[in-house]
């Protein structure tokens, strides 16, 4: 269970972010790939805009695409060492506000001021009361037809499933690779938090006056689907509507699929 103390270690000391971040878009064949086949299919309708705000950027992987689609782009990231690589690496752009928060405060950010939130391959490590934290302020610091799209954690629902795998491979170290190979078990986690589902974000958002629109539960690097992208908005947003939601097992799928591409049409630079 990542807390916020753990994941300021990690960012800011731990992980020596040799490509980046960049490593993490592998699996797709690359950065530019997977935002123009991943991404920005699912934010298209809501972008360009005027102001963007990006939770945890990390080394702007997003940040790089993002800052082209609106007038205000504002970053908000726990680690002082990632702010300070953003602010490195766009020093040209005037259109970027860097801040550094506690991991789960947006009280920096002015009350009805944020058209979109997007937040990409990082809230998946954040437990459940950071999420519902920031959900609570977004409530007011969205505008009346703001949106959000949100990456995160689905681990809680197969809590049981990692806990009765955990006893069984614990004990049997050169049995893990046989087993995964013959039933193909996965016992990687990918360091997701095991107590946020998509059901806790739906309910949280509800909570402050929110509506998931659109929730796509999705496998990463494992047959389970341990991860959401849920898609919210305000109960008076010209976007609400019922929340749709699909369980989708081909996630990785795609992104196998999109790497083959990579080889024709990716980024060769």
């Amino acid at each position: 269970m990542p807390s916020i103390e753990q994941n300021k270690k990690r960012w800011n000391t731990y992980y020596d972010w040799k490509d980046k971040g960049n490593e993490w878009s592998s699996s797709w064949g690359g950065v530019d790939i997977q935002w123009y086949g991943t991404i920005l299919p699912r934010i298209h309708r809501f972008i360009p805009t005027g102001t963007i705000l990006e939770i945890a950027p990390g080394y702007g992987r997003w940040t790089e695409f993002l800052k082209e689609y609106c007038e205000q782009l504002i970053i908000v990231d726990l680690s002082e060492k990632c702010i300070e690589e953003c602010q490195k690496r766009f020093s040209s752009c005037s259109n970027i506000t860097y801040l550094v928060n506690d991991g789960k405060s947006l009280d920096m950010i002015a009350d009805e001021s944020i058209d979109f939130v997007f937040s990409f391959d990082s809230l998946v490590h954040a437990e459940k009361e950071v999420i519902n934290s920031y959900l609570q302020q977004l409530s007011t610091k969205l505008t009346k037809n703001g949106v959000g799209f949100i990456h995160h954690s689905n681990l809680g629902e197969y809590s049981n499933y990692y806990s009765l795998l955990g006893k069984i491979l614990r004990p049997l170290p050169r049995g893990k690779e046989f087993l995964r190979r013959k039933y193909q078990i996965t016992d990687n986690p990918h360091w997701r938090e095991s107590s946020m589902t998509a059901k806790n974000f739906e309910q949280y958002a509800k909570d402050t006056n929110l509506q998931c629109i659109n929730q796509e539960i999705i496998n990463w690097g494992s047959k389970n689907l341990i991860d959401c992208l849920s898609t919210f908005t305000k109960n008076n947003s010209k976007w609400k509507s019922n929340n749709r939601i699909m369980r989708n097992n081909k996630f990785m799928r795609e992104a196998k699929y999109l790497k083959e591409l990579s080889k024709l049409y990716g980024n060769r630079c």
